[in-house]
């Protein structure tokens, strides 16, 4: 049969009714009917082939069929037109409807499938006539009708169990065996189409998505993966749950165990993330398990570990080692002072006399400053070359957050740092020795070994009968033994939480400390004992701005915990009126911190859209902001409908409200300095409202920190200029400029790693313990308990992707570093990264940067090159030769 010309396409409007409207040209006329001389005789035969179909006479009827079938499965691969036979068929299809009531058995099947095919295009949508003639007429030959046809097939089999749902609420599987049989003979033939997100779109729907397990192959499951954890995303709990355990089960069935332990960590499972590490047992992909689980600040006692190396690498005891090599590789070694950073230079057209002034709170934010910058370096020309004499330009509390700031230069190195900061607990000032504890904590921080030596160095000073001296210690513990779940540092503690003549600050720092360390365990000792505490204290006490430490406590050991906290959430509304509100929002918006909860959120701005009295404060009006930021961040879509709504409260909420926005936002969008919020954030910096501006400078700090941005450099240069005179607004600069430059650019805040697909809850505890505290700037950081910034130690990690070989030595390879690409359910095998640069490792990585191997000599075992990542040989690779 020769192939008719094409048919000119009408309007979609009335597609289906001018099928045969053909222009005669040169006529200035339409003639709706014309038909060339080919099309006429083809409608013809059509026509006749009807005809037979609806004869009585068996064997002809089936004859006339199979030339039906003949014909359109020649035309199934165009997709770019509708078959010509359609066309023709189309008003006949009532007619053929009716024949098939009244066809022999022997040619019901056949024909069925063939009145299947055409529902297709010509069937009512509401009737589900394509699954309707395909199961009378069986499920064979699924493939012989194209992919389109399966794609149709596949939408019609969830509307049939929608429909069956809704009708019958107690559905068994009996009740649908018929479409899970049809089903299991649809996913074969989408997969073999590359189709694996339409298949794990049909499973979800029919509530069977654990099927496609037994569908993954190697070739396969990555696209299967990828596609279900970007689906998890925007489900709610258990099935988000159930979906992810899915993923686990398609990794370990494919022996792709980190993957496996990365989908544990997000499960927060620990029994899980025990049995996938235990399960492998090539020693070198252990190694790289157990580098993820450092970064993951995950407490594991490896089984078969004669030589300590996985031990070490859990507890991240190499890690300044490498923080010094990378360093050392971007000649990042030389130290920095604050005027380097500052470059006051740069802004001589105002008078520079109130900057040279050698005033107390400007030695304050040199020490940040000074500690933010050389952080983990380990050398500075402050403290490590003046000591004693920096310390003294210095007053009071100023003392003990310059004396801590050593526990940040020598961050990550246990050994050398411990040597350093023993020499300030024999000083004779109790602020030095205080801030000497502290730096011990902060040394600490993300760091576990065997030996404990900062309980054992801390311990001694919990009970001390100098105030500062046990400030500096049990923030110290706090610090380094966040997220361990350590039941040594719980029982020295506790009986300080319990104790109810206890000044109120020592019982807040006490209880923030109890959760830094236990936080996600949900721990009922420790939450009785917070919650006594807050029933039990009078009014007056609870008005003290550091009881926020408290709530704060509470909601960290419920971080993630969601529906589970549904009962300490109800709790909170019986304490007291003056905190009962803001300690239920803080419980509620860190138990689904990362979540992107929609509902959540909607209740939360709901909060920030009241308007009160004159003269009345609403304390968690400001909380709910930062709770609108916990919630969405980490999710592009979820945070980018969040900074909206931020706009629309800076325009229309009240000034409580505003003064926590550029603090959310800051918080949504930590180390990452989008061009549309520092904007914002340079706008709101010039704020007449004292603490909408300080705010809006600190997230300025928060979102370029670690990253040299120029820009954000420039913005605060310039309000360092603007704020000369205000020593409260300078001081705020000089601490975001620390931030900006910490590091000298090696170190991330992100609390989310390995592609932005993990959130680290100490990482998140860290950031949010700065946030409460930002929220009564002039009461916390710019009085005397600036030191709390210290627990931003617990959020620095190095954005570096280091490769090493299977005996953990520096391996220089060639890499290729460029934007990420969101792939997942792309056809093919789309480019991961665009706009790449090729460099020799190691490298540094932006927020949305990723990372690929140039070279096909290794092969890397962590599928995700972030962090330290082990190369083995490729056995496949042969040398080029010249």
């Amino acid at each position: 049969m020769t192939t008719p010309p094409e048919v000119p396409v009408q309007d979609n409007k009335d597609n289906n009714d001018n099928k045969d409207k053909k222009v005669v040209k040169g006529k200035g006329k339409v003639d709706l009917n014309a038909l060339s001389e080919e099309d006429e005789k083809y409608k013809q035969d059509i026509e006749m082939i009807i005809e037979r179909v609806c004869e009585n006479d068996e064997n002809i009827q089936k004859t006339a069929l199979d030339q039906i079938r003949s014909e359109l499965t020649q035309e199934t691969g165009t997709v770019t037109s509708v078959p010509k036979s359609l066309k023709f068929i189309k008003p006949h299809y009532d007619r053929l409807k009716e024949t098939y009531a009244k066809a022999p058995a022997s040619n019901k099947k056949n024909f069925a499938q063939l009145l299947s095919v055409l529902a297709m295009t010509l069937g009512k949508e509401d009737e589900r006539e394509i699954i309707k003639y395909r199961l009378e007429g069986g499920d064979e030959d699924l493939q012989n009708w194209g992919h389109e046809y399966i794609s149709a097939l596949a939408g019609e089999v969830g509307k049939e169990f929608d429909h069956r749902s809704l009708s019958n609420p107690d559905l068994k599987d009996t009740d649908v065996e018929d479409l899970l049989e049809l089903t299991k003979k649809l996913i074969p033939s989408m997969i073999k189409n590359n189709a694996e997100p339409e298949a794990c779109d049909l499973l979800l729907e029919i509530e069977r998505p654990k099927l496609i397990i037994d569908y993954s192959e190697p070739t396969n499951y990555k696209r299967i993966c990828d596609y279900l954890e970007s689906v998890a995303k925007y489900q709610l709990t258990p099935d988000d749950i159930e979906i992810r355990r899915i993923v686990y089960d398609v990794y370990t069935k494919q022996n792709k165990y980190i993957d496996a332990l990365r989908i544990a960590l997000l499960l927060n499972d620990r029994d899980l993330i025990k049995e996938t590490f235990s399960h492998n047992e090539d020693k070198v992909v252990q190694k790289q398990m157990a580098i993820m689980l450092g970064r993951a600040f995950v407490k594991l006692e490896p089984e078969d570990d004669e030589d300590g190396s996985l031990s070490s690498l859990i507890g991240n005891t190499k890690l300044s080692e490498h923080y010094l090599y990378l360093a050392k590789e971007l000649d990042s070694l030389d130290p920095k002072t604050p005027e380097d950073i500052y470059k006051s230079h740069l802004n001589e057209n105002r008078s520079t006399l109130s900057q040279n002034i050698d005033s107390a709170k400007q030695n304050l934010a040199a020490t940040f400053v000074n500690g933010f910058v050389n952080a983990g370096y380990g050398t500075d020309k402050l403290m490590t070359d003046e000591g004693s004499r920096w310390l003294y330009r210095n007053k009071d509390h100023g003392m003990m957050s310059a004396a801590a700031s050593l526990g940040l230069l020598y961050l990550w190195n246990v050994d050398e740092g411990l040597a350093e900061v023993d020499k300030y607990l024999y000083s004779v000032e109790d602020f030095i020795k205080g801030g000497a504890l502290l730096a011990l904590g902060i040394v600490n921080a993300g760091v576990r070994s065997e030996v404990d030596a900062a309980l054992a160095l801390l311990g001694d000073y919990i009970e001390s009968d100098k105030h500062d001296l046990r400030v500096g210690a049990i923030l110290g513990l706090g610090i380094a033994y966040a997220g361990s779940a350590h039941e040594d540092v719980n029982e020295q503690l506790m009986p300080i939480l319990a104790d109810g003549d206890q000044p109120i600050e020592i019982v807040a720092f006490t209880a923030l400390s109890l959760g830094l360390i236990f936080v996600g365990t949900a721990n009922d000792d420790i939450t009785e004992a917070i919650v006594q505490v807050l029933m039990e204290r009078d009014e007056k006490t609870l008005s003290n701005t550091l009881v926020r430490y408290l709530c704060l406590a509470l909601g960290f050991l419920f971080l993630g915990k969601q529906d589970a906290a549904k009962p300490i959430i109800e709790t909170t509304k019986t304490l007291n009126a003056k905190i009962a509100g803001y300690c239920e929002l803080t419980v509620e918006t860190c138990a689904y911190a990362g979540t992107g909860n929609v509902l959540k959120v909607q209740q939360l701005l709901k909060i920030c859209g009241e308007h009160l009295e004159e003269g009345k404060e609403n304390r968690h009006q400001a909380l709910a902001v930062i709770g609108i930021a916990t919630i969405a961040m980490g999710e592009e879509l979820g945070t980018e409908m969040a900074t909206r709504s931020f706009d629309h409260l800076l325009q229309y909420a009240d000034v409580n409200v505003k003064r926590a926005v550029p603090l959310a936002l800051g918080l949504m969008n930590v180390s990452n300095p989008k061009m549309t919020v520092m904007d914002t954030l340079s706008k709101l910096s010039h704020d007449s409202d004292a603490e909408v501006a300080q705010g809006a400078i600190m997230a300025l700090g928060l979102i370029g920190a670690g990253t040299n941005n120029a820009r954000a450099a420039q913005m605060l240069r310039q309000l360092s200029t603007y704020y000369a005179k205000e020593s409260s607004h300078l001081l705020v600069v000089r601490i975001a400029q620390g931030l900006l430059f910490a590091g000298k650019g090696l170190i991330s805040l992100s609390p989310y790693f390995y592609d932005r697909t993990l959130l680290q809850p100490v990482v998140l505890c860290g950031l949010l313990t700065t946030m409460h505290t930002c929220l009564d700037l002039k009461k916390i950081l710019l009085s005397q308990y600036h030191y709390l910034l210290y627990h931003l130690s617990l959020a620095m990690r190095p954005r570096m992707m280091i490769t090493v070989d299977e005996d953990m030595n520096p391996l220089p390879v060639s890499v290729r570093v460029g934007t990420a690409v969101d792939t997942v359910a792309q056809a093919g095998r789309p480019k991961t990264i665009t706009g790449f640069q090729t460099h020799n490792s190691p490298v540094i990585l932006q927020f949305d940067d990723r990372a690929e191997l140039g070279t096909e000599k290794y092969l890397s075992v962590s599928t995700i090159l972030e962090g330290v990542v082990i190369l083995k040989k490729n056995p496949d690779y042969v040398e080029e030769q010249e």
